[in-house]
């Protein structure tokens, strides 16, 4: 007997799942949305905080989309700061610490309020085809049938705690794991493997030295990530810089063998960009010192969040090392910091859809797809569900390009290129990052949000009057002249760049590196009054106008490629002049273009070339057949 039946199932409610069960009802989906523990929804269990580089890119182009993620930071930010503020524009992100509480109250509310949507606490412990699609069992023996199902798991899968030579079952956060799931995903046939990650110490306010350490403040004013986001916001707390030292690194190294990563406990491959201290103390044995950054958990909480000091060491280790940093000489320790295993699933059994290839219906999204990060599962998330809806509804799935965002990037590199070790969005990994800015986020993807159906119409109006105010600035910039003046010149002199002896466009002066647009304020006499993020992008834009045509360039040549399809038929084996390594990663992860195709490690030109002639051949032949 069925409990329930659905469009739409997903498994879990962390930061992938949330996205995932809000896109799905709110494009129209009898949605359901199982999490182990009610009180855990949206937690946080690593660092309590929302964006940082590259991540902050994807924040913004979740909102974009229509997602929930950038209203629930704003809701909850205790400080927010730009990131990268002395380079480019292009790395410039946004990185909010919130509170952890408040941010899964919200995110939890968002979930009970959203019509269409049923959210559940039950622990799913088998998943099974049927003829009409998909099955899902609870641990209570309550089975609910669905069109469509999301895994969105994120580190509960098998999950399994280590603490120097303890260790035991666990999730996140010392919560239940969820192991019976595992087994059945196995059965499926699922390509699972083992991945590991890990969390810092929880320590008490009054047990720290803030005298001695080195302060560090929000921006003023705080940026929103959502365009949704009316209110100003407020930074309400100062967060705390220190470092370790080599009585740190003594310590830790004194004790290499009882760390459980060190000691062979774990199996699982952990995330190469984030590592344990005692990793870095044995990865970067040449550094003198790592900086530790001091956090809040929330704002009526006393626990301290120590990010950069992750560990695997047991208890009395975390406590003598953790003293031997300035500040935190009597810390004591409220949460032991921990290392978790995990099963997660190889992403390139997946579509860019973020459907598996073999088992159609079936979707995966976040940490369970090898990611790392609650931005990148958010991320996935939100395209999982989209992709979900419109599928039950019988409309053309999406599937954004590297070109088009740093979500297509990462969903891309997951499905094309798979992931050795917990995948984490870097803005080093998008090769058109000047085109994919945090501030044209809402310009990029907005109009694909609406198209879809998740953009409201007042989102959408202000969305209109926004890019209108841009539009016309610019407009207005390219055709304004400035005559000489010495208000101009003394302004141009103080800037350290030349002055000017007749008239000169606005956009010309934009374009010198030392020259900002608000450095023009007093001699633009026709300047409008435009919101901060306006007056940013208009700036951009002027500024790096010829590198961003460049990159335009080379997005139109990837559009050539990605419209180049590649027959589901096509033997590779048979293709003469595709070297053999090309030919074995081509048959195993059968790209659906040439595009595609050119980013799947151990491919290359030459291969994409061949390929090319083979199907201009292909293509020819089939034209004399249809002639004849």
């Amino acid at each position: 007997m069925l409990f329930g039946e659905y469009d739409v199932i997903v498994i879990g409610a962390g930061h992938a799942g949330i996205e995932a069960a809000l896109a799905a009802a709110r494009l129209g989906c009898k949605t359901a949305v199982f999490t182990m523990n009610l009180d855990s929804v949206a937690n946080l269990p690593c660092n309590p905080s929302i964006g940082g580089t590259a991540k902050g890119h994807l924040v913004c182009e979740i909102d974009a989309l229509g997602g929930e993620m950038g209203r629930a930071a704003d809701a909850s930010t205790l400080q927010s700061r730009m990131l990268n503020r002395g380079k480019g524009p292009a790395v410039h992100s946004l990185r909010a610490q919130v509170d952890r509480r408040r941010y899964s109250e919200y995110m939890k509310s968002a979930l009970e309020s959203q019509s269409g949507l049923e959210l559940k606490q039950a622990q799913i412990v088998s998943l099974d085809k049927t003829g009409g699609g998909w099955e899902v069992t609870t641990h209570l023996g309550a089975k609910y049938a669905a069109k469509k199902v999301i895994i969105s798991t994120g580190t509960y899968l098998s999950g399994k705690i280590f603490v120097g030579s303890a260790s035991f079952e666990s999730g996140p956060d010392f919560m239940f794991a969820a192991k019976e799931l595992s087994a059945s995903l196995i059965k499926l046939g699922l390509p699972l493997r083992r991945f590991k990650t890990g969390t810092p110490a929880r320590v008490h306010s009054r047990s720290i030295d803030y005298s001695v350490l080195e302060k560090q403040y929000g921006d003023e004013p705080p940026e929103p990530f959502s365009k949704d986001t009316a209110e100003p916001l407020i930074n309400k707390v100062v967060c705390h810089v220190t470092w370790t030292n080599e009585r740190t690194k003594e310590v830790i190294m004194q004790n290499l063998h009882r760390s459980a990563m060190y000691s062979g406990k774990i199996e699982g491959k952990g995330p190469r960009y984030c590592p344990s201290l005692e990793d870095k103390m044995v990865r970067f044995a040449d550094k003198e010192r790592h900086q530790i950054f001091i956090e809040p958990c929330g704002f009526n909480t006393q626990e301290m969040y120590l990010q950069g000091a992750s560990s695997s060491m047991p208890e009395d280790v975390q406590r003598d090392f953790y003293r031997t940093i300035k500040g935190l000489e009597h810390v004591e320790i409220m949460r032991p910091a921990y290392a978790i295993e995990y099963d997660c699933v190889d992403p390139l059994a997946m579509n860019a859809t973020l459907e598996f290839k073999d088992w159609p219906g079936l979707y995966g999204a976040g940490q369970f797809n090898g990611s790392s990060g609650y931005e990148e599962a958010a991320a996935q998330g939100i395209v999982a569900g989209i992709n979900a809806a419109l599928s039950v509804k019988g409309c053309e799935q999406l599937v954004l390009g590297r070109q088009t965002s740093y979500i297509g990037t990462l969903i891309d590199d997951l499905v094309t290129k798979g992931c050795s070790d917990p995948y984490r969005m870097m803005t080093s990994r998008s090769e058109y990052r000047l085109l994919l800015r945090q501030d044209n986020a809402e310009e990029r993807l907005t109009p694909i949000g609406r198209e879809i159906g998740l953009i409201p119409d007042k989102r959408w109006a202000a969305f209109l009057n926004r890019q209108e105010l841009k539009r016309a600035e610019i407009s207005r910039l390219k055709s304004t002249t400035l005559p000489p003046s010495d208000a101009l010149n003394e302004i141009l002199v103080s800037r350290e760049t030349s002055p000017v002896s007749s008239g000169v466009k606005i956009t010309e002066l934009l374009r010198r590196p030392q020259i900002s647009y608000s450095d023009l304020d007093k001699v633009d006499a026709g300047r409008p009054k435009l919101p901060p993020d306006i007056r940013h992008a208009v700036e951009t834009e002027i500024k790096y106008e010829g590198y961003i045509e460049k990159q335009l360039a080379r997005v139109a040549e990837l559009k050539r490629l990605e419209s180049r399809m590649l027959p589901d038929d096509i033997d590779y084996e048979s293709i003469t002049g595709i070297r053999l390594e090309a030919k074995e990663k081509l048959a195993k992860h059968r790209p659906k273009n040439l595009g595609q195709a050119s980013r799947i490690s151990g491919v290359s030109t030459a291969d994409i070339s061949v390929l090319l002639i083979y199907l201009q051949k292909r293509d020819g032949e089939a034209e004399r057949a249809d002639r004849a």
